[in-house]
């Protein structure tokens, strides 16, 4: 299956008007199809499994600015740690210290969002509002350090739904966080929210990122 130029093209003419980056989620799709973006102007691409990021990286361009968006394992920071360009899912303070671990021994600040629960969802990880507005008045504190981390941002995952409203809801709330959390640390320049079926909707509540798959590389096998 082929990229879908035409889908690519008016997205990206679309977010272009609100300076909102989009990542290609080329999750379980082959490097083939990265490189057909890649060559048609794409650089950032966001991946779920770290053996298949590790993979592609390798196979593809150095310049490819590589997301990791899925649930990570701290084990498994030491294998993305010396080339990705921005973890999205960070959901827990020993996450960060293991994050902040690699990159001494890599000899870089790694660029982070920190994940926040917003959807109805169990299954979804994430701080929760009281959470992470007691890890930033550490961080302010100087309670914690992270001298290899830089935290860009926020990022969230609206509930499953077909009820738009609650998405939208949602994302207005995580905004609303974003907002709050700014005011002391106004260098966070990212919010990382809404996916092929509702960033339309994440763009309009202050989304400056948007992770999009099926819309660019059709549904996953």
């Amino acid at each position: 299956m082929s990229v879908n130029q035409i889908n690519y093209k008016n997205i990206l003419s679309e977010l272009q008007t609100t300076n909102t980056t989009l990542v290609a989620v080329s999750k379980t799709k082959p490097a083939q199809e990265i490189r057909e973006l890649y060559d048609i102007g794409q650089r950032d691409f966001g991946e779920n499994y770290v053996q298949e990021l590790t993979e592609k990286a390798e196979m593809l361009p150095k310049d490819i600015r590589w997301h990791f968006i899925g649930h990570l394992q701290r084990n498994k920071v030491k294998y993305i740690a010396s080339f990705v360009h921005l973890i999205h899912g960070v959901d827990s303070e020993k996450l960060l210290n293991e994050i902040n671990k690699e990159g001494r021994k890599n000899n870089k600040v790694i660029n982070c969002l920190l994940q926040i629960h917003i959807a109805q969802e169990e299954t979804k990880f994430g701080f929760d509002r009281q959470e992470v507005t007691d890890l930033m008045d550490k961080i302010k504190s100087g309670k914690l350090v992270f001298e290899h981390v830089k935290i860009c941002g926020l990022m969230g995952m609206a509930s499953f739904t077909e009820d738009m409203q609650k998405v939208k809801a949602e994302f207005e709330m995580l905004q609303s966080l974003f907002k709050e959390v700014k005011q002391s640390f106004p260098e966070m320049d990212t919010l990382s929210m809404g996916m092929s079926g509702d960033y339309n909707i994440a763009v309009a509540s202050g989304s400056t990122m948007v992770r999009i798959g099926s819309l660019l590389f059709g549904a996953r096998v």
